[in-house]
């Protein structure tokens, strides 16, 4: 990753919590963070709650909302929500050994429910107005829907079956016997869902980063010649 983002201006990583991801980030981009041109985020939300807690969480969410907008109505969307992460800011948690800060996010979603956020390279050097930007944006829900369209489309890498008959145990109908299959066909899916796939907005991936014109079709990649 470091590697073939070598040509843009700026990186930030949205990880999920886990000691290892961070030790290869910070590890992989140790210069651009030094140079202020690479951050990383944990992103941690709470994947055990049911949907009807989910649903009670947004509801708070925007009735808060909309109390503040009833507040400052000469302000918009935007900066409603920029001032509320920034009441956020006033107030995190520090946890761990490493004594890292957490923002509780004030605006969860039915897919991140009661979502933190931990600026893991914070330098102590950016105006409140950008750090809080830069919380607003910490987000795992772009990889996440790619996680499941993976294990949609690609019956290899469904989630495991259990069953009553073998007392719940996990096992994968589908399990390749080589591993190496797995490989190609995530390299496969990966460009399918770069460069193939359109979203709502009827764009694919690479079309939002200004790396396409257009959708790319399958024919076109099956029978490309150099």
């Amino acid at each position: 990753m470091r590697d073939l983002t070598k040509g843009a201006e700026k990186i930030r990583l949205f990880l999920d919590q886990d000691s290892g991801m961070r030790a290869a980030a910070l590890g992989a981009f140790a210069e651009r963070v030094t140079e202020r041109t690479a951050d990383a985020f944990y992103v941690r939300i709470n994947k055990d709650m049911t949907v009807d807690e989910r649903r009670h969480a947004l509801k708070v969410s925007r009735e808060r909302f909309r109390s503040l907008q009833e507040e400052h109505p000469n302000l918009d969307r935007q900066a409603l929500r920029l001032l509320l992460i920034k009441e956020a800011l006033a107030d995190m948690s520090v946890i761990g050994h490493w004594r890292d800060r957490w923002l509780t996010h004030p605006f969860p979603s039915m897919s991140e429910p009661e979502k933190a956020v931990c600026y893991l390279t914070d330098a102590d050097d950016d105006d409140e107005d950008h750090l809080a930007w830069l919380y607003n944006k910490a987000s795992l829900h772009a990889i996440d829907v790619f996680f499941m369209q993976v294990r949609r489309r690609l019956s290899l890498l469904e989630r495991p079956i259990a069953t009553a008959s073998n007392n719940r145990r996990l096992w994968h109908g589908y399990s390749a016997y080589n591993p190496r299959s797995i490989v190609k066909l995530l390299e496969m899916f990966r460009v399918f869902y770069n460069d193939v796939l359109v979203g709502l907005d009827k764009q694919t991936p690479a079309m939002r980063l200004g790396l396409a014109k257009g959708p790319v079709s399958l024919e076109d990649i099956i029978y490309f010649q150099p």
